[in-house]
């Protein structure tokens, strides 16, 4: 997956929640125009009965373009219509007047969006820089005009050429959050408090599971270079997650860009074994792809607020043997040394590989 490691924007992003509104997937029908038919015509004046040929060519169809921009965070508004057609291109007319072109269509579609025809899955365009386009349908050529067809040995044809068809295709749009860090865990972990507390991102948050049913994007503050991380708030994983369980594979496709995860588990709750916990997600995580079980990762220890859920971190830590981080989003405590480790994490991604 070495393609979806890309260079990152460094401004604002505004959160990816917008209640109800969010769309990470959306099928569409696209058509590019029809090219213009050309024109049969000979040329008519005082005293001139049957001038040469005349016939103008027809404009070209509009194409559909899809332009990348980070002024979208999801497929929702693109999704609200069904099909989108561009414009057919003008007749040719007489006195060698080509038709005018159809109008292109432009769509703007999110960072991160990966094209793929709809009937036969292959992927036609993988959407990972503000700014790029691509025409994912031509619009037809037009139709030659019979003036083209004039020769010294044919001086008067009547020949013209009709307007090629415009491309069709149905299509899935898929959207893949582009982020330098990606927040995993079982539902309620306290990866929306942990992100409200690093970044500028305002994500619901609630003291019961799936508050967090789309992913949110934010900025974290570096105060080095670059001086800002985007990281992933992804909604709660279960159990079966990579079977498809839930909605654990729209959830897992939105970690596969990310270059490091950060892997929340919850050390307050009583008769619970953060470890068991542990193991959960990062089996789902393996299961659904090899490299991005491979992914740099960090464990994080969370609402780590007392005596008894620091020793359950301590016990977690052993158990899973790596060196894990114990904080409170609730408190701040250990939050700014969690925001040094991550941009390190970050800035060392993959080098040890």
């Amino acid at each position: 997956m070495a393609g979806d490691q890309i260079g990152l924007p460094h401004f604002f992003l505004i959160p990816m929640r917008a209640e109800g509104m969010f769309r990470d997937e959306a099928v569409l029908r696209v058509c590019a125009g029809k090219g213009g038919d050309g024109c049969s015509s000979f040329h008519r004046e005082k005293y001139v009965t049957r001038g040469g040929p005349d016939g103008g060519d027809g404009g070209r169809g509009g194409d559909v373009v899809f332009e990348v921009t980070h002024d979208e965070s999801s497929l929702f508004r693109l999704a609200r219509q069904r099909e989108y057609r561009a414009k057919n291109g003008q007749s040719g007319g007489a006195n060698n007047c080509s038709g005018a072109s159809g109008d292109s269509i432009y769509l703007k579609v999110p960072v991160g969006t990966q094209v793929r025809d709809a009937n036969r899955g292959n992927l036609l365009a993988d959407l990972t820089q503000a700014g790029e386009s691509v025409v994912i349908v031509a619009g037809g050529k037009g139709g030659k005009g019979n003036a083209r067809f004039a020769s010294a040995t044919r001086q008067s044809p009547e020949r013209f050429d009709k307007g090629k068809l415009g491309e069709k295709r149905e299509l899935m749009l898929e959207l893949k959050l582009v982020a330098d860090v990606g927040l995993i865990g079982l539902p309620n972990a306290g990866k929306s408090t942990l992100q409200r507390k690093l970044t500028s991102a305002r994500p619901r948050i609630g003291a019961y599971p799936f508050t967090t049913l789309d992913p949110n994007l934010g900025m974290m503050e570096t105060g080095r270079e670059p001086p800002t991380l985007v990281l992933a708030d992804i909604p709660g994983l279960i159990e079966g997650a990579s079977q498809g369980k839930g909605l654990g594979l729209q959830f897992l496709r939105h970690v596969e860009r990310t270059r490091v995860l950060i892997h929340l588990v919850d050390c307050s709750v009583e008769g619970k074994n953060p470890f068991e916990d542990f193991q959960t997600i990062r089996k789902e995580i393996e299961a659904y792809s090899q490299e991005l079980g491979q992914r740099d990762w960090l464990l994080l220890a969370t609402k780590v607020e007392d005596e008894d859920s620091l020793a359950k971190a301590s016990t977690l830590f052993k158990q899973a043997d790596v060196t894990g981080l114990a904080i409170s989003a609730a408190t701040g405590e250990g939050v700014e040394p969690l925001r040094g480790k991550i941009f390190d994490l970050v800035q060392n991604a993959g080098l040890a590989k």
